[in-house]
């Protein structure tokens, strides 16, 4: 049986990772943390696998913390910049062997959108990324869309393509968010829960990639392959297409 404690498990994302928890004939649950909890209590003797989903100002510190207390962390927060995977990255070279993973989206039909986006990249002159939330959501863009922007820029880079048409020129325009010369945009409606959508575009024609995760419990299974995995791959992890592919 895998030990798994849980941050932030009484809010939606942790709620429905408890019950799922409770579902898996592998697994139980060890300590279900709130925000006043202190994540010091989760240590190798009550726990093997640690799930964070709290908020984007609380999970480096409870990264950090997991990491020094020796457990693996599987991590759907966002809010995660470059300068705090470093640090993460940092502690994490400090203890051989663990692992922290982080995942943008762990819906499995995001990760393949992401996987055909960056695949039809190189054969659109024009591609843009919409992503769709409830208007609970805290980040604007969404991490999963940010990625998917720049696994595009990516394999645009790699095709040797260069910037995209776009004659736009007044000062005041509202064209989304660039990422690395993809625009992103960024919809906040009620009603929705977690969406995207990417056009791509040429002369003629238009290819559309979407996903769209309808509730929580979507999540699930990408949740439980991480934690699963857990270990498998030491130091830091980003992307449930590590696990898929």
């Amino acid at each position: 049986m895998i030990r798994v404690s849980v941050l932030g498990a009484g809010g939606r994302m942790g709620t429905e990772v408890v019950r799922a928890l409770n579902d898996a004939q592998d697994m139980q649950t060890a300590l279900l943390l709130g925000p006043d909890d202190d994540p010091a209590a989760i240590n190798p003797s009550n726990t093997d696998v640690a799930v964070d989903f709290t908020s984007p100002d609380a999970v480096l510190g409870n990264t950090l913390t997991l990491i020094g207390q020796g457990v693996h962390s599987v991590i759907g927060t966002t809010g995660w910049t470059k300068e705090r995977l470093d640090q993460v990255k940092q502690a994490l070279d400090e203890h051989p062997g663990l692992s922290v993973f982080i995942a943008p989206n762990f819906a499995i039909s995001a990760v393949l959108a992401d996987r055909f986006a960056a695949m039809a990249a190189r054969y659109f002159e024009s591609a843009e990324v919409i992503e769709m939330h409830h208007p609970d959501k805290v980040d604007a863009p969404s991490g999963t869309a940010l990625g998917t922007a720049s696994a595009i820029a990516e394999a645009r880079r790699k095709a040797g393509m260069g910037p995209m048409p776009d004659a736009t020129q007044q000062p005041d325009a509202s064209r989304g968010r660039v990422v690395d010369g993809v625009h992103v945009h960024a919809v906040r409606l009620r009603g929705l829960n977690a969406h995207e959508e990417v056009l791509m575009g040429n002369p003629g024609e238009q290819l559309t990639i979407r996903a769209d995760s309808f509730e929580r419990v979507s999540f699930m299974p990408g949740v439980l392959l991480a934690v699963r995995r857990a270990g498998s791959i030491p130091g830091l992890t980003v992307g449930l297409d590590h696990y898929l592919f």
